[in-house]
């Protein structure tokens, strides 16, 4: 019997997985791409926020996150978004790349791996 759990399973992901108190988040990238990077950045982290409460955790918890950006240029208006929205003194390790991602309209993707509540 597996202790792996997964949520909103789909036929190519599951958008969570717990495994021995560590929730692993898919990419989460914007559904309205008609945002600018604000915009885009401010619903990805919306939906980080909502999938780590479904686990009763939050991103004080976030352990390390990933983050895809179409193009290096839009680094610091993702950052100004980031900056408003991480709790003070729990910035987690992050790393930043650029990437092309799966569509051109989409100018952010994040997965983020965190901790389980205690």
């Amino acid at each position: 019997m597996s202790d792996i759990q997964r949520s909103h399973v789909g036929k190519r992901l599951s958008e969570i997985a717990e495994y021995r108190g560590v929730i692993y988040l898919a990419g989460q990238v914007a559904t309205d791409v008609e945002q600018g990077i604000r915009g885009q950045t401010a619903e990805v982290l919306g939906c980080v926020d909502r999938l780590l409460a479904e686990k009763g955790s939050d991103k004080s918890r976030i352990l390390h996150c990933q983050i895809y950006l179409a193009d290096m240029s839009l680094f610091q208006e993702m950052n100004e978004v980031w900056d408003a929205w991480v709790p003070p003194h729990n910035a987690p390790p992050r790393a930043t790349v650029q990437a092309k991602l799966a569509s051109p309209k989409k100018l952010i993707e994040v997965v983020v791996t965190a901790a389980s509540p205690e």
